[in-house]
């Protein structure tokens, strides 16, 4: 082998080890979170303006009032109606709290007549961490 191929097989062995290394997740679970789900006539009225303003596009927004926080996420415009929010997963972490929904669709199908903004909104109490969704 050659002076040039011995290079090449060096930096190439050596790109490999450096992306073989075991990554730290802080994403590792602490514990749940204790959380309730909010009706419509429950949600705060300045929260509910935001909500509005943007429920026409998926969107993802925390807010914090009177020592709770609240951590909505919204799909956007929807043919129909008849969804569903899951909430499945909701956990602290050392460094943030981390949150999974999933939207399920009408469980009868629909002729398209219609629209709806599904959105769930979480209320629980106040921690001073960012909020991660997860996909």
């Amino acid at each position: 082998m050659s002076k040039y191929g011995i290079v090449v097989v060096s930096f190439v062995l050596f790109l490999c080890f450096c992306g073989c290394g075991v990554e730290r997740t802080d994403k590792e679970k602490v514990k749940d979170c204790e959380f309730t789900v909010l009706e419509k006539g429950e949600i705060p009225k300045e929260l509910g303006v935001l909500i509005e303003e943007r429920k026409k596009k998926s969107f993802k927004l925390s807010y914090a009032e009177d020592g709770y926080l609240y951590i909505i996420q919204g799909y956007g415009k929807q043919i129909g109606g008849g969804y569903s929010i899951s909430v499945q997963d909701l956990y602290e972490t050392k460094d943030e709290i981390c949150i999974k929904t999933n939207l399920r669709g009408p469980k009868e199908k629909t002729d398209g007549e219609g629209e709806s903004y599904p959105y769930v909104v979480i209320k629980m109490e106040y921690m001073e961490k960012e909020v991660s969704f997860l996909d």
